[in-house]
């Protein structure tokens, strides 16, 4: 029997769920590339939701992967996001719930000696229906603040 969504969690209870599809990368360090992903936002009752994320090349192979937690402490309009990447980095992200959509800026972010330097990422999703649409910008290796990553994400289980 799955638990009761924790009450602060309502106002992103529209992210639960399993998400599947396409998106496109670029970065000027980098060439552009196309890449098939899977999200998953899941609870246990407490006050936060559980995100796992995984990226592979439109042939299958694997690219990047993302864990993290979802908090809106007090159940209002306020987000927090933890994220870490098998790069070495940690970020810790805080924004604004606003229906349907996300808008959330890094707060911090730390690394590891041996991680790339990234001082700012922002990700903003958005759901209508059973579609996710996303945005994530991000400044770093000494680059300013710039669009990255986009993707539009289908609920995949049901």
């Amino acid at each position: 029997m799955e638990p009761a969504l924790h009450p602060d969690l309502e106002p992103v209870r529209w992210l639960l769920g399993t998400w599947s599809g396409e998106g496109r990368g670029e970065y000027p360090t980098i060439e552009t590339f196309d890449y098939l992903e899977t999200i998953s936002f899941t609870h246990v009752g407490k006050p936060f939701l559980a995100y796992q994320q995984r990226t592979s090349s439109p042939e299958g192979l694997p690219m990047h992967a993302e864990v993290g937690y979802l908090r809106c402490p007090g159940g209002g309009d306020q987000v927090e996001w933890i994220v870490a990447h098998p790069t070495g980095i940690s970020e810790v992200a805080a924004g604004t719930v606003d229906g349907g959509s996300l808008a959330l800026r890094s707060t911090s972010i730390v690394g590891t000696p041996s991680a790339k330097d990234v001082s700012a990422v922002e990700r903003d999703l958005v759901v209508d229906g059973d579609v996710l649409r996303y945005e994530l910008r991000m400044a770093a290796v000494g680059e300013a603040l710039q669009h990255h990553l986009a993707a539009t994400l289908r609920r995949s289980d049901g």
